[in-house]
């Protein structure tokens, strides 16, 4: 996710209540008090209880929760369909919730545009004029809107299909178009309510990717209600859980898979799945076996006794140069050697901090030594040794240390220690370090 700690929210909503009722500013105040959802009845249906979030410029902020958590009546409250009973809500920092009906059209018309779950296409419009329709109603020349909502069209995919009408379109066909619509108006801010919840699973998931594919492209601001915590993962790059009206964690998708915040959020996640949410920075270890360069083979011998490891990653300037082994170190002390640059196995294979643990699973699975995981300057951030990676796949705890990379058979047994032996007697000190390398 982007860096926004500098630039103000696009949206933010402040202490938010909605009570539909007869006392609606009664039950608030008893709410505020610390009366539960249910102690007010009496005076009203408490949708949304004190409801805070920023949501910044670029992101995609998913708010999800079961039928009744109050979600829809936020999304209401965010475009000022509804009227919050107490709180606020500010759009590009202007206040939503004081305004009245001739700036929140201006507001609706420059910066929030809303897709809807069913479509809500106009039958007798093709599929370019619905696209452009926005812009007709903000007055924009028809030749000019058209040429507008083509660009859109084909970024989308319905090129091809500008002049069919709306009946001659699959599901997800027009449900494209109405995100075509919403890109189109221009607005910075799009407010989707549980957009891709009438859809077929396989299409659902072709239009998840492709809304994450034209948000990167197009950088808009996306709030995005669902009840399906799979789509909210692989969207959001925060997450509100909302559940009887409250929020009741709100963070990124790692830190709600990882760290829920109460056991009703980890009753939702535990049939998540995690390889799609997951990075590697997220259940790397930190890089302790390690040794620079200037060691020599001999200082990389006895880190590796003093580390009990089989194996070592060799960087120079906290980047990484590659991989020794045991046995190539040991080598090359009977050898002589000295430069530790000699015996590095380049080949080490790495990947990134962002690259979700569905990418990595093959490259794990092929490689004899843990994942080096690196930034684009190639400095070792940390590691992801194979048993670390199935816990985190699994779900369950690990405590790992790195195991050596060469499993040697029975039959090698007497010689590696032999070789073992000779290469300690050859390092000075080493046989007062601590630790074996056996």
């Amino acid at each position: 996710m982007p860096d926004h700690s500098a630039t103000a929210p696009a949206l933010e909503a402040r202490n938010l209540f909605k009570v539909f009722g007869r006392n609606p500013k009664d039950a608030v105040a008893r709410l505020r008090a610390g009366a539960s959802r249910a102690e007010v009845t009496d005076a009203g249906t408490a949708a949304v209880i004190d409801a805070s979030f920023t949501v910044q410029p670029g992101e995609i902020f998913v708010i999800m929760g079961l039928s009744g958590s109050g979600k829809s009546t936020i999304i209401r409250m965010l475009n000022g369909l509804l009227t919050p009973t107490a709180g606020e809500v500010l759009v590009e920092g202007r206040n939503v919730t004081t305004a009245n009906p001739t700036e929140l059209r201006t507001i609706r018309r420059e910066s929030v545009s809303m897709v809807f779950q069913h479509f809500a296409l106009l039958p007798h419009l093709t599929v370019l004029d619905n696209a452009a329709y926005a812009l007709e109603i903000q007055g924009v020349g028809k030749a000019e809107r058209r040429a507008q909502a083509m660009e859109i069209l084909e970024r989308v995919g319905l090129g091809d299909r500008a002049l069919a009408m709306p009946d001659e379109l699959s599901g997800g066909m027009r449900q494209r178009v109405g995100i075509a619509r919403a890109l189109t108006a221009g607005t910075g801010i799009l407010l989707m309510d549980e957009a891709f919840s009438a859809l077929d699973p396989l299409i659902r998931r072709e239009m998840q990717e492709q809304l994450v594919e034209l948000q990167r492209e197009l950088g808009r601001t996306i709030v995005f209600i669902t009840h399906d915590l799979n789509e909210a993962m692989f969207l959001g790059d925060r997450i509100a859980v909302m559940r009887d009206g409250r929020i009741v964690q709100n963070g990124t998708p790692e830190e709600i898979l990882t760290d829920p915040a109460n056991d009703y959020v980890a009753q939702f996640v535990q049939d998540v799945d995690r390889a799609r949410v997951l990075t590697a920075s997220a259940v790397m270890e930190p890089p302790a076996a390690t040794t620079p360069l200037s060691a020599g083979v001999r200082g990389a011998l006895r880190t590796m006794r003093a580390q009990q490891a089989g194996s070592l990653f060799a960087v120079e300037n906290r980047r990484l140069v590659g991989v020794v082994t045991d046995r190539a170190v040991i080598r090359a002390v009977k050898a002589g050697q000295t430069d530790l640059r000699q015996v590095v196995d380049a080949s080490v294979p790495t990947v990134g901090p962002d690259d979700l643990l569905t990418d990595i699973v093959e490259t794990a699975v092929e490689a004899t030594v843990p994942l080096a995981v690196v930034d684009e300057s190639r400095r070792l951030l940390g590691v992801i040794p194979r048993v670390t990676l199935l816990a985190a796949l699994g779900n369950v705890p690990a405590t790992t240390r790195e195991m050596p990379v060469i499993q040697t058979p029975i039959d090698m047994v007497a010689e590696f220690t032999s070789l073992v032996d000779e290469a300690t007697a050859a390092v000075p000190g080493a046989a007062a370090a601590e630790g074996s390398v056996r």
